[in-house]
């Protein structure tokens, strides 16, 4: 089994900035991707950014420029930097592993809202 554990979520103004950070523990077994989703209310939960064990990241087009994704592969943790945050930002921000054994893992979520 794997722990997914999500931390730094939190208030803040539109235009300022929040660090994400996730951690995998247990099971762990050549993680392959790790990435960040998002829930407002009333919508459907979508990826924001993720980073393969390669390194390669990808972006939602909302988020491009803004938010920078980054990985400890020592560590099993996985940060998203997010700089000019908009309103629209705010939600709930899960933590998505997808293990060596093809198993996916969702952490609990945190809170990110941004205030106008």
């Amino acid at each position: 089994q794997v722990q997914v554990v999500e931390s730094g979520g939190g208030l803040v103004q539109a235009g300022g900035s929040l660090k994400l950070s996730c951690e995998a523990s247990g099971s762990i077994f050549m993680i392959n991707f790790m990435g960040w989703y998002r829930q407002a209310p009333g919508n459907e939960r979508e990826l924001v950014a993720g980073i393969f064990s390669s390194g390669r990241t990808m972006y939602a087009d909302s988020v491009k420029g803004r938010f920078t994704i980054s990985r400890d592969n020592a560590k099993n943790t996985v940060y998203l930097q997010m700089n000019s945050l908009k309103p629209e930002d705010t939600g709930v921000y899960y933590c998505n592993v997808i293990n060596g054994d093809r198993n996916t893992y969702w952490g609990q979520g945190t809170q990110v809202t941004v205030s106008s």
